[in-house]
């Protein structure tokens, strides 16, 4: 036989062997994990891990990290000013956006090479293909720049391991292998310095379904980490320490490296992670150490490294996609999408209206959160129309408007039934979401008296009336018609920093909704969920023990249809009882729930006298693991 006939034939003897010893390591690492979830080994391996974790974090705490968050303030300074920022999901996913081999892929278009389990080869045939030649960073970021945007993070690799950047450390890049041979995180970074907003990159650091050592692959290389939940599932490193080593080669060989060169490329202001639950704590912890190690000044969200008790970067996020807010101590930020997707899908037409992003800002703001509001640009580098239609109309309201935003906390106000309020300084702004039928809008819990008060986007400075109802209670008279049809601001100026009550305020005329996520939450074990649409609830309410309560004050005797709002369970049954005043209202929960969606269930009614209120609602009975996931009681005035 010819040499390379040999040559052949020892290669195929070679890969039939190794896929004989990967098919045993595969079977007997499930059998191992079978007889370990029990007993002692099983025990020790966890306590193995807790160490392991332990051991980072009690290095962390008691050196570097502590020094590194001495000038945190200092460094998270531009961000807690900015308050509103770009977020863009952009990559070679953005080409087929949403549909593969002539049919649609439902979820997120940027999850497109899991949820299709392609092939890296398969995937690189698709980036052959993408040629942006549309793609304009000027325009981008003066696009959101106009829309009152401050800072802009884009996807430098997201989870599919493919750089839209020049890498040297992966030839699996947007300059290596498409069509597309200019650097645009060089161009956008660029665009962000002239037009003055702050630059940054979202870096996929826990999962990589291209690197054949990272977690999530699990179609082509059955890593750990990915939907099958191979060798463990999330606790993956836990239940196979074993398997650790080949992801902190990946960690080592890709990961710290490619961070490393965008800080020193592109020297970016903020660096946004996601996913941690893909590797231990310790190896997040890690890749902070190196990060900080290379730029002290770097701000770093919160997805990167953090315990049940502890939050190693500069700020919280809260979940994707949110409607509402649970509470958050300290610096926090939400990432709503304009449709349901984050990557350009073609097939998502669910864009929400700009009025949806305008009064959720003033939310997140009034409650001491940044908003970074995603966009997915489309295949060939142009931002998709519906998208640049919802950034008009927020700068619209944005130019008129900004000083309600930028640089504000959460004012002393007490929550109000029209809307929300923020503060700088000695001023209050009022951003008024329902507008009164008498046009009287009272500001509840307002002791000081205003010296001066305006609609902030009127050209003229008119002062607005105001005269005072009661001690803690003041009424602006106002037009007969909102200035604004979605967010009218009111500035209200005072000598002296204003003085407040706490407890919220129920408007004449206006329904209270008494979110589940303002609750006071008494009993153990309650949580909230995450905000979403459907899903802005407290659950996990299994005893009697756990119950709900709210305060408010009403200016005057009252009368209410009492409205429950909660999300559908099959697990989920019981009755309850509302109290306010010793007045009590008992309910069932129905037997048949529409699953997952926002089920009503009207009460009664409800009178009030003038006065405070404590509104309660107890179990009664639990006829199912979870008397429910509640969301909201409304309280609708009778006419």
């Amino acid at each position: 036989m010819k040499i390379t006939t040999w040559k052949t034939i020892f290669c195929m003897l070679s890969k039939l062997f190794f896929y004989i010893a990967f098919f045993m390591v595969f079977t007997c690492g499930n059998k191992i994990m079978a007889q370990t979830d029990n007993g002692d080994e099983a025990s020790k391996m966890f306590n193995m891990a807790k160490e392991r974790d332990q051991k980072a974090i009690d290095e962390a705490v008691n050196g570097w990290w502590t020094e590194s968050m001495e000038n945190q303030d200092q460094r998270i300074a531009w961000w807690r000013e900015a308050r509103f920022g770009m977020f863009v999901h952009w990559g070679i996913y953005s080409l087929p956006a949403g549909e593969w081999k002539g049919s649609k892929v439902n979820g997120y278009a940027e999850h497109l090479m899991r949820k299709e389990k392609i092939p890296r080869a398969e995937y690189l045939d698709l980036a052959q293909t993408f040629n942006p030649i549309e793609f304009n960073a000027d325009a981008w970021i003066a696009k959101a720049k106009k829309a009152g945007m401050h800072y802009f993070i884009i996807t430098a690799k997201h989870h599919d391991g493919f750089a839209m950047y020049p890498s040297k450390i992966s030839d699996f890049n947007i300059h290596d292998k498409t069509l597309f041979t200019r650097d645009p995180m060089a161009e956008l970074a660029a665009a962000c310095k002239k037009y003055g907003v702050k630059f940054g990159f979202y870096y996929s650091h826990a999962f990589d379904w291209e690197h054949p050592d990272a977690p999530g692959n699990d179609w082509e290389y059955q890593n750990p980490g990915g939907d099958l939940n191979l060798f463990g599932g999330t606790n993956w490193y836990d239940v196979h320490p074993e398997l650790l080593p080949k992801a902190v080669k990946y960690v080592n060989e890709k990961a710290i490296p490619q961070i490393k060169e965008l800080i020193r490329l592109y020297h970016p202001d903020i660096l946004w992670f996601d996913t941690p639950h893909k590797l231990p704590l310790s190896e997040n912890i890690r890749i902070l150490k190196e990060i900080r190690a290379t730029d002290p000044n770097v701000v770093i969200n919160g997805r990167l490294a953090r315990s049940s008790n502890l939050r190693f970067g500069d700020y919280a996020n809260t979940a994707d996609r949110p409607a509402e807010f649970f509470p958050v101590d300290g610096d926090w930020e939400a990432i709503p999408t304009t449709n349901e997707s984050y990557g350009y899908h073609k097939f998502d037409n669910s864009h929400k209206p700009a009025a949806f992003f305008i009064t959720l800002l003033a939310n997140a703001v009034s409650r001491g959160g940044n908003l970074l509001m995603n966009i997915g640009p489309m295949g060939n580098g142009a931002l998709d129309p519906r998208d640049l239609s919802i950034l008009d109309s927020i700068g619209q309201w944005m130019g008129k408007n900004r000083e309600s935003i930028y640089g504000t906390t959460p004012s002393s106000l007490p929550m109000q039934s029209w809307g929300v309020t923020t503060m700088k300084n000695n001023r209050f702004y009022l951003h008024v979401f329902k507008w009164p039928k008498d046009n009287k809008l009272i500001v509840g819990g307002l002791k000081s008296n205003v010296a001066n008060a305006r609609f902030l986007a009127s050209d003229n400075w008119k002062k607005l009336k105001i005269t005072r109802t009661s001690p803690m209670d003041v009424c602006i008279h106002l037009d007969n018609k909102m200035q604004d049809p979605v967010n009218t601001v009111i500035e209200l100026e005072f000598a002296d920093k204003p003085e407040t009550d706490t407890v919220r305020v129920a408007t004449p005329d206006l329904n209270i909704r008494l979110l589940a996520f303002d609750a006071g939450l008494h009993g153990k074990d309650l949580r909230f969920g995450d905000g979403k649409a459907k899903r802005y609830y407290v659950d996990n309410w299994f005893n009697k023990e756990q119950w709900l309560e709210w305060q408010f004050r009403t200016l005057a005797p009252a009368s209410y249809n009492v409205v429950l709002k909660f999300a559908g369970s099959d697990d989920s049954g019981g009755q309850f009882i509302v109290t306010a005043d010793n007045v009590s209202i008992k309910g069932t929960l129905p037997v048949q729930q529409q699953k997952g969606e926002v089920n009503t269930l009207s009460l009664g009614v409800l009178h009030l006298k003038k006065g405070v209120h404590h509104l309660q609602i107890k179990p009664e009975l639990l006829t199912k693991p979870e008397l429910m996931k509640i969301l909201e009681i409304c309280l609708i005035p009778l006419k």
